[in-house]
């Protein structure tokens, strides 16, 4: 099992890295054409609301959906797990375009909150551009549905490769449009690609046999699990995308060009932790529902400790060298174009800042992964409170003293209090399955 474990890592990290590059292109591509500019604020502000509807509605759909899934397929068979993946994608393509007809309603209302420190221009510019982001809710929250039941069937490559699509027609389309049309490529290029990655990974999963279809099949008991699996789950991704919303309202009261550095020195972090915490989170989920599904608990121990400590040899040395190469590192990347020298050290110290996060977030997302699996979402959810909480006394304090990166360091501090929450729990909880397996 570990083996088979490793070789999902591997896929996924190889075609995670191949992804990453593809992005970092983008990244550069769209630095040089449009800088720290307003424009870019603004676009980065408009895409924050959509990008956060698809990690409530989709991603806490896949996390509460996919132990079951694979305990129906694994005890019930094929037929009962397609007619749980149909009522459970019907009910999350509702619910994002419900979600997201509201905050269209609410636009004008939240924007001044979120961008409290932009222009009246530059705010209604990312107005308009969130109106025009908006389609990528449903057809972000499809495509990652399909690739959380393709990793359910051990593909793990090619359903991580399909994004590179949204990063090919982003480049294509600020290169070539960029200087001619302004933002607004950015919007067009972006909902391109969006839905050339959906379409991709739904012809993979229907070759699998999961077919694309949104029908309801009834309240089975099956499906009674995942929705009470789901309320504990969206309520934690709220309280962890309240985090960042309140990220980018704090960077938006600093002085112009804070919401770009920190978007533009994430980038670098993103990449760590895709390729290293998304790999291990993407390629043990089906595993540890196996174990689960059979009360195979010596296992679930064994993976716990070796992967908690193969990831803490490999992740503080990523660490360490972003720590001391941002400077340069950011320099080779974006210094061209509209980026100077004075954004290189803005962003290189925001870098610095978000790197110190990597050891403690990798590591902990094994034991997010097992206490999901346990059905045991509702610590999740404490522990994004406990998070929110931290981050916003942290950026309040820290901001003060450090500008746009006290807010990046704050990022960090709190993923340290995740480690040892989910560590704690996930400890109690296995031990409290052997106790009962006696």
């Amino acid at each position: 099992m570990h083996r088979a474990i490793l070789r999902a890592v591997v896929s996924a990290g190889i075609a995670g890295i191949l992804v990453k590059l593809i992005a970092m292109c983008k990244e550069i591509a769209v630095a040089s054409v449009y800088g720290r500019s307003d424009a870019m604020d603004a676009f980065l502000a408009a895409a924050l609301i959509p990008n956060l509807l698809v990690n409530l509605i989709s991603e806490s759909m896949n996390q509460a959906l996919v132990p079951t899934l694979v305990q129906v397929r694994e005890r019930e068979g094929q037929r009962r797990a397609q007619e749980l993946l149909s009522s459970a994608m019907l009910w999350m393509c509702l619910l994002l375009t419900a979600v997201s007809l509201a905050m269209a309603a609410a636009a004008y209302g939240f924007f001044p909150l979120i961008a409290a420190n932009f222009s009246p221009a530059k705010l209604a510019l990312a107005e308009r551009l969130f109106y025009g982001l908006l389609p990528i809710v449903l057809i972000t929250g499809i495509a990652t549905n399909c690739t959380a039941v393709l990793n359910t069937l051990d593909r793990f490559a090619w359903p991580a490769l399909a994004p590179i699509a949204i990063s090919v027609a982003v480049i294509a389309g600020a290169l070539l449009y960029g200087s001619r049309y302004g933002i607004w490529v950015m919007v067009y290029a972006t909902l391109a690609g969006s839905l050339a990655h959906a379409a991709i990974v739904a012809a993979m999963m229907e070759s699998r046999g999961y077919r694309f279809r949104l029908w309801w099949h009834g309240g089975n008991p099956a499906t009674r699990v995942v929705a009470g699996q789901y309320g504990p789950v969206l309520l934690s991704s709220v309280v962890a995308s309240g985090g960042l919303l309140v990220d980018q309202s704090m960077a938006a009261m600093l002085a112009a060009g804070s919401v770009s550095a920190l978007a533009y020195a994430n980038r670098f972090v993103s990449v760590a932790l895709t390729l290293v915490a998304g790999a291990v989170s993407t390629a043990i989920v089906p595993y540890f529902s196996r174990m689960i599904a059979h009360s195979d608990w010596a296992a679930c121990r064994q993976t716990l400790r070796r992967w908690a400590w193969l990831l803490t040899l490999v992740s503080v040395p990523i660490a360490v060298a972003l720590v001391a190469g941002a400077r340069p590192l950011v320099r080779a990347a974006y210094q061209h174009g509209r980026f100077g020298a004075s954004d290189t050290a803005v962003v290189a110290e925001v870098l610095a800042m978000y790197a110190l996060q990597i050891p403690f977030f990798v590591v902990s997302r094994v034991y997010y992964r097992f206490v999901v699996a346990m059905r045991r979402t509702d610590l999740v959810l404490y522990c994004g409170l406990l998070n929110l909480g931290l981050d916003i006394v942290l950026n309040l304090v820290l901001m003060r003293w450090m500008g746009v990166a006290g807010i990046a360091l704050a990022t960090s501090l709190w993923s340290v209090s995740t480690l040892f929450y989910l560590w704690y729990w996930s400890r109690r909880l296995l031990h409290q399955a052997e106790e009962s397996a006696q």
